[in-house]
């Protein structure tokens, strides 16, 4: 693992800020880091607000969509709310349909069959409206580039009203409105928005055109995005981090019942974004891994404590499913890699007769291993459909636009993408891949990296620096926790595995003659052995908290252990 630095910022705007906060220069430099530079850019980041979110009618179109609807409002027209069968589409539908529905009696929900239906708006959904006798469809997490089915609805007499935040093509489909800041033409000053996010902004405008005070009225629907926000790894920068930060607010205070049952196994509290993406999400996208997305919308949407529990139970089944399937594949990825002699390869390429719904996660396990740009294949109805991730900022999408003429076809970014392939093209597809990441990637992308905000000595880590960073969340892309940096560090000898199948580890550090700090580290039973033998470590980790028996403690998050090559010249202190 490369540690990679954050360039420290100016010592005189550090000292500045440090002294008209009243904080130490460590933190102080953290919030330079980040954009924070003065007493009011810090209070803005330490308290976000509902004041700064910005006008909904800053997004082009927002005011032909306001209308369409509160039209087919007036009109009793029968809606169809639909979305993408992901944690920000189920959680999108389950914002509009829940807002919408205290209004009218004519909405339905439909999440497409990941299977049979595919990603995006599916032909099979625009003949169930029309059998639906559906006046006006609402798209969201999907849609900017459906010209074919929505022109195909138009024809039939069905409106779109689009909510997508996804790169759009050349041309926009041919809706009533497209909500989408990613828009060339769009004005909103906020680009990085998740789908839900959009939904959100839609039913803000619609309260304020029917007399509403926004914040009231959208308060409920706050933990469905920051849900979605954390599902979906969005930067949590500008509009996302007000969001993130109200709705974790509201998930704290007032979840709806989905959330209250979800987490009632989570020790910690309150509530934080690692919490909803590693717990929360997996469950509620089992649904459409497994079944089908249109359970998780039920469980949103539910009112109930106890059906919601119930239902609950059930994704929960599916969620185990999910995790049984997730480790086969990968076991037998992992045979298929080393049968072909394929570890040194440029990219990692497998197939097998897998779970289509779990590949992408497998894909994701697998980059994580080798440490390549990886495809995950498997075959449904004579095709073959695939997940494929990538590392260190290599452009995916563009290697893939490179082999194109091997696929049927293929869609995403630089950093994840999927496609489709004949099944006599894949090994010409494979040879082409690896050729062109061959040809293209670079050698630092080849090798993990963390970054690294700044070094510390743990006698500087004490509670009062705990609950400064802990207020400086939530943490996520744009707002990464800080990760530090400490030379020379021992464990005092109690470390132990932990965890049901012992692959974690926990105990406590000290640097020279400091007192011990209790850490833990996911994933790093290996590590066991430098420590038991009392070796001197360099260790990166971020400062989180642990409340046992209702005291709340410093722990240490680990990030990574490297036996020191060198002492540390602030811990030479004596022998261990």
């Amino acid at each position: 693992m490369h540690w990679q630095f954050t360039p420290q910022p100016d010592a005189g705007l550090t000292a500045s800020l440090a002294q008209s906060l009243g904080i130490g220069t460590a933190v102080a430099a953290l919030l330079v880091q980040r954009g924070v530079t003065d007493y009011d850019q810090a209070k803005a980041y330490f308290r976000p607000e509902w004041s700064a979110l910005h006008d909904p009618f800053d997004m082009t179109d927002m005011d032909l969509a306001v209308d369409r609807i509160m039209d087919a409002l007036a009109q009793g027209s029968r809606l169809m709310v639909y979305g993408d069968y992901d944690v920000d589409g189920t959680c999108s539908v389950a914002l509009m349909a829940g807002f919408l529905q205290q209004f009218t009696d004519q909405v339905i929900t439909y999440i497409p069959d990941r299977y049979l239906e595919g990603y995006g708006v599916s032909w099979v959904s625009v003949e169930h409206a029309q059998a639906s006798g559906v006046d006006l469809v609402i798209a969201l997490d999907c849609g900017i580039k459906a010209h074919e089915q929505i022109a195909h609805a138009q024809s039939l007499g069905i409106d779109y009203v689009v909510c997508d935040h996804h790169e759009p093509g050349k041309t926009l489909p041919q809706a009533v409105a497209v909500l989408d800041p990613k828009r060339p033409d769009c004005t909103y000053p906020y680009k990085e928005l998740c789908g839900c996010g959009v939904g959100l902004k839609l039913i803000h405008a619609l309260s304020l055109a029917m007399g509403l005070d926004p914040e009231t009225t959208l308060a409920p629907y706050l933990d469905l995005v920051v849900t979605a926000i954390a599902a979906d790894i969005v930067p949590l920068t500008g509009e996302n981090r007000t969001l993130a930060y109200l709705g974790l607010a509201q998930m704290n205070q007032s979840p709806r019942a989905a959330f209250a049952v979800l987490t009632e196994q989570t020790k910690q509290r309150p509530l934080q974004m690692e919490q909803l993406q590693f717990h929360v999400a997996p469950r509620i996208n089992a649904a459409g891994r497994i079944k089908h997305g249109q359970h998780a919308v039920a469980l949103l949407m539910e009112t109930s404590v106890d059906t919601a529990r119930v239902m609950a139970q059930e994704i929960e089944s599916w969620n185990t499913q999910r995790r049984g399937h997730q480790e086969t594949i990968f076991q037998e990825a992992l045979a298929q890699i080393e049968a072909q002699g394929a570890q040194e390869a440029p990219a990692t390429v497998v197939c097998g007769h897998w779970h289509k719904g779990v590949i992408g996660i497998v894909a994701s396990k697998l980059t994580e291993t080798y440490y390549r740009p990886t495809v995950v294949f498997t075959e449904h109805e004579g095709v073959l459909h695939a997940s494929a991730r990538s590392v260190s900022d290599f452009d995916l999408h563009a290697a893939l636009e490179a082999c194109s003429q091997h696929l049927i076809q293929f869609g995403g970014h630089k950093a994840a993408a999927g496609m489709s392939c004949e099944p006599e093209r894949y090994e010409a597809f494979k040879k082409a891949f690896n050729q062109m990441v061959a040809q293209r990637i670079e050698p630092h992308q080849m090798t993990p990296s963390i970054r690294v905000d700044a070094s510390i000595e743990l006698r500087e880590i004490n509670p009062k620096l705990m609950r400064i960073i802990q207020q400086m969340g939530p943490f996520g892309p744009g707002n990464e926790a800080p990760v530090w940096a400490a030379y020379g560090v021992h464990e005092t000898g109690y470390a132990q595995t932990v965890g049901a199948d012992n692959s974690h580890l926990k105990g406590a550090w000290a640097q020279g003659d400091s007192a011990a700090i209790p850490f833990i580290g996911f994933g790093w039973a290996e590590a066991q052995s430098l420590m038991r033998a009392r070796t001197l470590v360099d260790v990166l980790f971020s400062i989180s908290s642990n409340t046992w028996n209702g005291v709340t403690s410093v722990q240490l998050m680990v990030k990574d252990i490297k036996k020191s090559t060198a002492i540390h010249p602030d811990v030479q202190t004596g022998e261990l």
